[in-house]
């Protein structure tokens, strides 16, 4: 069987190049309708009637997130799964490509049915909402929607080179607020308690402690309340800060330090000190090297440059890190614009819908459904990705 993995390759090529004008009208609807974490309702239910219309079995509202779902075709094993998302950002819209992802991931599951028709299995479409500050993954690993996989695979839009592995840190948020006591500032400032002293203390605190972390480390935040007239004395101060590192140990580690930073204040001001952090915590990314080989022998098949990984990527924070810690996961990259073009910008937001992004989307869509295939159809493959995963710290 293995004689025909190319004939199959091919097959799925085929079949992305007959979906693709459907593909990139999904791809520029959802672009043209930029939706939040968690309200995706528009994007989710597009993906739902394409999968829907090819055969696929949905189910809706998984881990009682209402634009989370479960798209299916076939019954047993293995079962790999194609990981979609959707949501876009504040302001920028689809500024990290997330309509590419998405219509990638829903190409390449129908362009798969065809290695389930001959060799059995299931595709699962996962449809994963809020990756974008809240972690909609999160909540779906705790709730169990990747257990029972073999293998989760996704790809991601980027600038300058394409990749099959990231650096992705572990990452949680830290809320904090103190309570002072508020006077006059200038009649009366003996009286009175300055949160925002405390605040400033703190942040000022959490700056010089970023000279003496690991150098993939993070730390970095907003003072989202800071007083509300110049001649009050602040009784209350608020900030978001994030904490971010490779591996879960540090970042345990690196919470008490920055926590240390807020006592501070409270101490220096007598300002009460209230936090808490986020349970929704990203996990590092477990780069899973067999599917990045796959991936990227696959992508270059399409006479496309790709590398494994580059060492000069910016270290960022995905909840694929999650679904990563529990199957074996891809968390490759597609280039769609230039180095210069930085994600998070409307730059790349425009990059997203232009022709290198379709194309580039397309090119996704057919890389996944070749390494789908690479999985079912050569049976020596999925073993080495799961000895992998298990053996892997």
């Amino acid at each position: 069987m293995i004689t025909n993995l190319d004939s199959f390759k091919n097959d799925i090529k085929s079949s992305i190049q007959a979906q693709s004008e459907v593909l990139r009208h999904l791809a520029l609807k959802i672009h043209a309708s930029p939706e939040l974490g968690f309200k995706e309702k528009k994007a989710a239910e597009w993906l739902i009637d394409y999968l829907k219309q090819n055969g696929f079995a949905v189910e809706r509202g998984i881990a009682d997130l209402e634009t989370a779902f479960r798209a299916t075709y076939g019954t047993g094993k293995p079962v790999i799964a194609l990981v979609g998302e959707y949501d876009a950002l504040p302001e920028v819209g689809h500024a990290c490509g997330h309509n590419l992802i998405g219509t990638a991931s829903a190409g390449a599951a129908v362009a798969s049915k065809q290695i389930i028709d001959n060799f059995g299995g299931q595709i699962q479409f996962i449809g994963t909402p809020a990756e974008e500050l809240f972690g909609g993954k999160i909540v779906m690993v705790q709730n169990g929607v990747f257990n029972g996989l073999d293998a989760a695979l996704m790809v991601h839009p980027e600038s300058g080179v394409s990749t099959a592995t990231t650096t992705a840190l572990s990452c949680v948020t830290l809320y904090v607020e103190y309570f002072g006591k508020e006077s006059h500032a200038a009649s009366d400032p003996a009286e009175g308690i300055n949160a925002l002293d405390a605040m400033v203390i703190a942040y000022s605190s959490v700056a010089s402690l970023r000279q003496h972390i690991r150098s993939s480390a993070r730390v970095h935040g907003v003072i989202t309340d800071g007083g509300k007239a110049a001649n009050v004395v602040p009784g209350h101060s608020a900030g978001n800060f994030l904490v971010r590192a490779t591996d879960l140990n540090y970042l345990e580690e690196l919470k008490e330090r920055v926590l240390n930073c807020f006592r501070a204040g409270a101490q220096a001001t007598g300002a009460k000190l209230e936090y808490r952090w986020d349970s929704m915590a990203y996990h590092p990314l477990k780069n899973n090297m067999t599917l990045a080989e796959l991936y990227t022998a696959n992508v270059a098949s399409l006479g496309l440059q790709i590398q494994i990984e580059d060492k000069s990527q910016s270290f960022g924070s995905t909840d694929m890190g999650n679904v990563s810690q529990v199957t074996p996961s891809l968390h490759g990259f597609i280039a769609i614009a230039p180095k210069d073009v930085f994600g998070h910008t409307k730059e790349f937001a425009a990059a997203a819908a232009s022709e290198a992004g379709l194309q580039g989307m397309l090119n996704a869509a057919v890389a996944l459904g070749m390494t789908v295939a690479d999985l079912i159809v050569d049976k020596d493959k999925l073993p080495l990705v799961k000895a992998e995963f298990l053996n892997s710290p």
